[in-house]
């Protein structure tokens, strides 16, 4: 099927930038003795040697001024601004399963509005990798509040945040890297959605009922505020010497947010064409293997021949078993979200201080209150004005001059 003129607009950005993404690695390559033409198995090794040269900035060199304390303290900042609401430390008003738990409480007027858990640290003999947010409870109406809650109070929602980044070590606070920083405003923004819900019916309340395609966007909206400066240098100070992250290391962290993005946008394309086609428009059994159809997808979504021998269908395990069969596109959907969300605040401009409290507020009102309780389109357009649309994707990620 067709797809519609901006998401056509946005592929054909994706593969011209690919395409020229392919052509720089072929010539770095090319400037350090590489004979001949970049093969399937060559090319991320020649990406990466080329991200090494062009940004000269490593995890280790970042760390020192992601000390977790601060970047808590920044990231509640972001909250009290945006969304009118203090997070408190409560430890020791609930009980935690590792000494290393924190229990924060989330206050709006003053009053308890929400609880969470921040799980933050690795222990490997117990705790699988990765980071998430899940509920503890959602809020309701009909099932009964906290002791001592006023009669006719809904219960309050609960969340968990975990995350695996590295403990502290030798009177040292946890230094993150600056993935780990992105990872942990990722879910706070899950947390945001399933706390700041006011929505009394508890199947439709906080992130339950939202649709697949819309579950990210309040995470990855919040991600978009690490890139901001005055909320980043409100936080990024060297935990020894309290100096702030040198301007060179700030240019470089946003230039190569950017590095290859037309290839990776093309990857998720090509990722969720496939998911699509088999799970929609492919018949087994009737003469033509997974393969073959993934190399015809192929031909519209990548910039190299397709790899005859490639299995990646193999191990797709998202889509066979992982719960996004016919809904992988959902990541780059909520992209579109996200970025067209945060892209409301650059047009109220960000140095306006009233106008990004304002459309803050808003967002609070529309896309973290209404939870599964409209379509996510209708929550997006009371919040938006409009329809989404992909500018402000394209925008953030270098492309407007490949469209």
């Amino acid at each position: 099927c067709a797809l519609p003129a901006t998401a056509a607009a946005a592929v054909a950005a994706a593969a011209a930038a690919s395409q020229q993404d392919l052509a720089d690695a072929q010539a770095f390559a090319a400037g350090r003795s590489h004979e001949g033409e970049l093969l399937w198995w060559d090319v991320a090794f020649w990406a990466e040697r080329l991200r090494e040269d062009k940004y000269d900035l490593s995890d280790e060199e970042l760390r020192p001024y992601f000390a977790l304390p601060a970047v808590l303290d920044g990231l509640f900042k972001v909250a009290k601004r945006l969304f009118d609401v203090d997070v408190v430390p409560a430890d020791g008003e609930a009980p935690v399963w590792n000494a290393d738990v924190r229990f924060f409480k989330l206050l709006a007027g003053g009053s308890p509005r929400a609880y969470f858990y921040l799980d933050p640290y690795s222990r490997p003999a117990e705790k699988r990798g990765g980071a998430w947010m899940a509920e503890v409870v959602g809020r309701s109406r009909l099932l009964p509040p906290a002791a001592g809650s006023a009669a006719g109070s809904p219960r309050l929602p609960v969340a968990h945040m975990v995350c695996n980044q590295s403990p502290p070590v030798d009177g040292q606070p946890s230094l993150m890297t600056f993935r780990e920083v992105e990872t942990l405003f990722h879910e706070f923004g899950h947390a945001l959605q399933h706390m700041l819900t006011t929505v009394d019916e508890g199947l439709v309340a906080g992130i339950r009922g939202v649709e697949w395609d819309a579950v990210e966007l309040p995470s990855q909206f919040m991600e978009n505020w690490c890139y901001d400066r005055p909320t980043l240098y409100s936080f990024a100070r060297h935990y020894q010497t309290g100096e702030a992250l040198p301007e060179d290391m700030f240019s470089r962290l946003k230039a190569a947010k950017t590095f290859r993005s037309g290839t990776q946008m093309l990857r998720q394309v090509h990722f969720s064409s496939i998911d699509l086609e088999l799970h929609s428009r492919f018949t087994p059994g009737a003469g033509e293997s997974v393969f073959d159809r993934d190399a015809a997808v192929a031909q519209k979504t990548q910039v190299m021949p397709s790899f005859p021998q490639d299995r990646f269908l193999c191990s797709f395990s998202h889509i066979f078993a992982g719960g996004y069969s016919a809904g992988y596109y959902s990541y780059k959907w909520a992209e579109v979200l996200s970025a067209d969300a945060f892209g409301a605040f650059e047009e109220a401009g960000l140095d306006d201080d009233a106008a990004v409290v304002s459309t803050g507020r808003r967002f609070r009102d529309t896309v973290l209150a209404l939870g599964g309780s409209k379509a996510p389109e209708l929550v997006f357009e009371s919040f938006r004005g409009r329809q989404p649309s992909t500018d402000a994707l394209l925008r953030h990620n270098g492309l407007l001059a490949a469209a």
